[in-house]
């Protein structure tokens, strides 16, 4: 890879408000965001030419990046927050916001916002109070498919409908609407089918947009007792990926969650299964050629990588100073660690919570090129991604 497209990585610092842009894989912090504190939960969403789109919840703002050009902030258009989920249509231009719980401990805003970057028009409607998950799919009549939980509902709006509603947040109907179960949480879409995929504790279940409307697939089972929580799609081959979870449902018990790596081709329907150990692993990243996860546990951390022909290497983490412990939650009041990749680069990014501290990691070697030393905690882990032009991130419109 050039200098030319080598990969920035972006730290989100979202307890303390601030955004970095860092040069992979020197460590260099080349651009710097302040008050900006951009929700976790929507995350990072790729867009074509290596800019990223993102969500401020204090500001109310859809945030558009380029890490790579003269101003970080290429644009901003007001949004409802806090920001739940964010998706994008497969060219990158029709974007959709969903509002979640916030600080809150009951679900209360059924604001969704949509928004065309072509010429920054966006509008807000009302749909259904909760967590929805969300996708954009494109073609001729471009569609916003909500997922809905208790009662669970795949939910299709028109994007054209949604962008003509009158001011007011007026409440909205589905276009379509098709039946899914009540614990629906991880989505994925895979463009070049026009199908949606949320994870479910029944497996994946499967809708594909065809005459404005949803038809629902077979869902792809889990072939395990354990679940997944957290989908993606491989824009490197067209795959799915989770991470299944397993073991007793109580929090305290999560040293002996067993974990393993879910992987379904979207080609050939074969699915594979990679222990990871147990612990709390969740959300993952796709290098070029590897597959990379964190494990947290009592008895150490590690950065897990699965690479060609089913190999696993596992590079021990130093401990985080308020990590997770014996006896307590793994989600409250306790460190936690992000990862990021891009699928055109071999550098894996893990963060270290509460240290403000980012690994740079060759997934080759498993060897730390860098490591990369912010001015704020990185309290909860933070939030990274890695981009880089043309390395095909954009392939997948749901944010991570």
């Amino acid at each position: 890879m050039t200098a030319a497209t080598a990969p920035a990585l972006l730290v989100s610092d979202h307890i303390a408000g601030a955004v970095y842009v860092v040069s992979v894989p020197d460590g260099t912090v080349t651009a710097r965001l302040t008050g900006r504190q951009l929700s976790e939960h929507a995350g990072f969403l790729a867009l074509p030419g290596g800019r990223v789109a993102c969500v401020d919840d204090r500001r109310g703002e859809l945030l558009v990046l380029d890490p790579f050009g003269d101003e970080l902030v290429e644009r901003a258009v007001p949004v409802a927050v806090p920001a739940e989920h964010l998706a994008c249509d497969p060219a990158g231009r029709l974007l959709a916001v969903t509002t979640g719980l916030g600080r809150n401990s009951t679900p209360w805003s059924d604001v969704l916002t949509v928004v065309d970057l072509a010429d920054g028009d966006a509008a807000r409607v009302r749909t259904r109070a909760g967590e929805p998950g969300v996708t954009v799919l494109g073609g001729d009549d471009p569609l916003v498919v909500l997922r809905h939980r208790e009662p669970g509902a795949l939910a299709a709006h028109r994007f054209a409908d949604l962008l003509a509603a009158p001011p007011g947040c007026p409440v909205v109907t589905p276009h379509a609407l098709l039946p899914l179960p009540d614990d629906g949480h991880g989505d994925a879409q895979d463009p070049a089918a026009r199908r949606v995929f949320a994870a479910t504790g029944e497996g994946v279940h499967t809708a594909r947009g065809k005459d404005g409307g949803l038809v629902a697939g077979t869902p792809i089972p889990w072939g395990s007792p354990a679940r997944g929580w957290y989908l993606r799609l491989d824009t490197r081959r067209r795959a799915l990926w989770s991470t299944l979870r397993g073991g007793a449902p109580d929090p305290l018990a999560w040293p002996e969650w067993t974990n393993e790596a879910w992987c379904h081709d979207l080609e050939t329907g074969r699915t594979s299964r990679t222990g990871l150990g147990p612990g709390l692993v969740f959300r993952l990243a796709l290098a070029r050629s590897h597959t990379a996860f964190t494990r947290v546990h009592p008895d150490g951390d590690e950065l897990v990588l699965l690479g060609p022909d089913d190999t696993t290497r596992r590079v021990p983490l130093p401990a985080m100073d308020g990590a997770p412990r014996r006896g307590g939650t793994p989600w409250e009041g306790v460190q936690r660690r992000a990862v990021a990749a891009s699928p055109g680069s071999d550098w894996v990014a893990v963060s270290r919570g509460g240290h403000g501290e980012v690994h740079l990691v060759d997934a080759w070697t498993g060897h730390e090129r860098t490591r990369v030393r912010l001015g704020t905690p990185l309290d909860h882990g933070g939030h990274l991604m890695m981009v880089a032009p043309g390395d095909g991130a954009e392939g997948d419109p749901v944010g991570r």
